[in-house]
């Protein structure tokens, strides 16, 4: 079942034309890869996506209906939740005004609400540290205890049908992007559906099912994670990974 269909989209920036006919889709209980170096396009995907910056020409639809046009507001009540790549957690508050503020997002009556629903207590019991942190500060949090909490904070709320995670490992320690692919493969188990934009390749094709490749705002390619893992040819053009 298609959760996500973006179909031929167009979008700008004033005049700056930067997505170019791009088409991607997301099934039920995947995990999609939008993968390419700096400036290919990637957070301008999902800001089309979530109505932040909505598309010139070209559809976004889930589950079949169409949502360009919506409020970001209203998409996320529709089931479809954005972790940006700058985290974005409110630092003077604690970890529990974080996820409270979150927390009362109501769903729209007019969405399928079909999707995942996490209370914040279920978040502590998949989070530890946040559990262990609830009443410190998150500005005086680490880069990846901060991470963890945008992530929490996205799935608390309306029922989460898609959760676009944008950047999750950027600028954290290699021990803390193992925690936070521990964390995507349970929320992947649990039936989040995931599309991942993600600047470390070799990160994102091992955790997804399958892949597009953009470049300068086209999609090159799209197939198996685990094929374009293989195929070192594809990693070196595309994304300068040897």
């Amino acid at each position: 079942m298609t959760v996500l269909d973006v179909d031929s989209v167009d979008t700008y920036y004033g005049p700056s034309h930067v997505l170019h006919d791009v088409s991607l889709n997301v099934e039920a209980d995947e995990i999609v890869a939008l993968i390419g170096r700096n400036g290919a396009g990637k957070t301008t995907t999902l800001r089309t996506i979530m109505g932040v910056t909505p598309p010139k020409n070209g559809d976004v639809r889930l589950h079949g209906d169409p949502i360009q046009g919506l409020s970001p507001n209203k998409i996320r009540r529709h089931g479809i939740s954005w972790t940006p790549e700058d985290r974005r957690v409110f630092p003077d508050l604690t970890v529990a005004e974080n996820l409270r503020i979150a927390n009362r997002v109501e769903p729209d009556n007019e969405g399928t609400n079909r999707g995942t629903t996490f209370t914040v207590e279920e978040v502590y019991e998949s989070f530890d540290r946040l559990d262990e942190r609830r009443d410190q500060r998150a500005g005086t949090m680490s880069g990846g205890e901060q991470q963890m909490l945008a992530i929490a904070r996205s799935l608390v709320g309306p029922p989460v049908e898609l959760l676009a995670l944008d950047e999750p490992s950027e600028g954290l320690a290699p021990k803390i992007v193992d925690d936070v692919r521990d964390m995507i493969e349970r929320l992947n188990e649990r039936g989040m559906t995931i599309l991942l934009v993600e600047q470390n390749a070799h990160l994102a094709l091992e955790l997804a099912d399958r892949a597009y490749i953009l470049e300068t705002g086209h999609i090159e390619l799209t197939a198996p994670a685990d094929e374009l893992l293989a195929d070192q040819d594809v990693l070196e053009t595309y994304l300068g990974v040897r």
